[in-house]
């Protein structure tokens, strides 16, 4: 997921009801998510929460029997 991806749905109660939260964006010296950039707020649920993509797992993806990807 980019920084630029946006949520469909709360992570917690699964609303859609999702704004980006402006928390923490006043300092000019802060960047990414230090000024709140990727931080969303529920409007259901009253949840702020932030998605990060961490990276790939060394493993990576095997083949099944059937052609298929395995992803255990």
């Amino acid at each position: 997921m980019s920084e630029r991806a946006a949520p469909f749905h709360c992570p917690y109660c699964g609303d859609e009801d999702l704004r980006p939260s402006e928390q923490g964006q006043q300092s000019p010296r802060a960047s990414g998510a230090e000024r709140g950039g990727g931080a969303w707020e529920c409007g259901a649920c009253n949840r702020a929460f932030q998605l990060k993509f961490l990276g790939l797992l060394a493993r990576g993806l095997r083949r099944a029997d059937d052609g298929g990807d395995d992803r255990t």
